[in-house]
């Protein structure tokens, strides 16, 4: 499995396919969409604390939104880091290395093992951003969960944890979630055309 933190770190092998598979994936291609977009119109009009995402595409950054306005709970791949020093560089550049000839890449300042700035299966989440994601959702007057099924943990306990605290519940998601009990609205439907819709109301 080549999202194992372990197997990764213990095997040059499963980094060299790592680095393979990252050379040639559509999802560095990924561009924002129109649901980003609302996003960001809101955040502009100031009524959008933060964001809370799964996503490890690192969109939300790209259209426009400020570090410290999202809280990306898996990371992101737009980003590679160094497992020894914790030096972090482009990924543009490391993926560069491997079409240039690089197998495996190591990171340039310490010669470490480098990674994309995501969280593997084995790989702890990171407790300040996970404290971050808390405080969103208990200060939150309304708690919107977009394009989320909301069943993996922990960041689906944040849903019955921002009901608690006072917050109404907006669910807008292609399927059925947990939650939709909690919800004062659910909404069935593309997130590229529902999205603005309700940014725009």
């Amino acid at each position: 499995m080549l999202s194992s933190y372990d197997r990764y770190v213990a095997d040059e092998q499963v980094r060299i396919a790592a680095w393979e598979h990252r050379a040639t994936s559509p999802i560095f291609s990924a561009r924002p969409n129109a649901g980003h977009r609302a996003l960001l119109e809101l955040d502009q009009r100031g009524t959008l604390s933060g964001i809370i995402t799964q996503n490890i595409d690192g969109l939300h950054l790209a259209v426009g939104h400020a570090p410290n306005r999202v809280v990306e709970i898996h990371g992101q791949v737009r980003e590679a880091r160094c497992l020894s020093c914790s030096s972090r560089f482009p990924m543009q550049e490391v993926l560069d290395r491997v079409h240039g000839g690089e197998a495996d890449p190591r990171c340039p300042r310490c010669g470490g093992i480098l990674k994309s700035a995501t969280i593997s299966f084995g790989e702890a989440l990171r407790q300040d951003d996970l404290d971050r994601a808390e405080r969103l959702a208990i200060s939150a007057d309304v708690f919107m969960v977009v394009g989320s099924s909301l069943a993996v943990y922990p960041v689906a306990g944040l849903v019955p944890l921002a009901v608690r605290h006072g917050a109404q519940l907006l669910i807008a998601n292609a399927e059925p979630t947990p939650f939709d009990h909690l919800a004062e609205v659910v909404l069935r439907g593309d997130l590229v055309e529902v999205l603005p819709k309700i940014c725009a109301a």
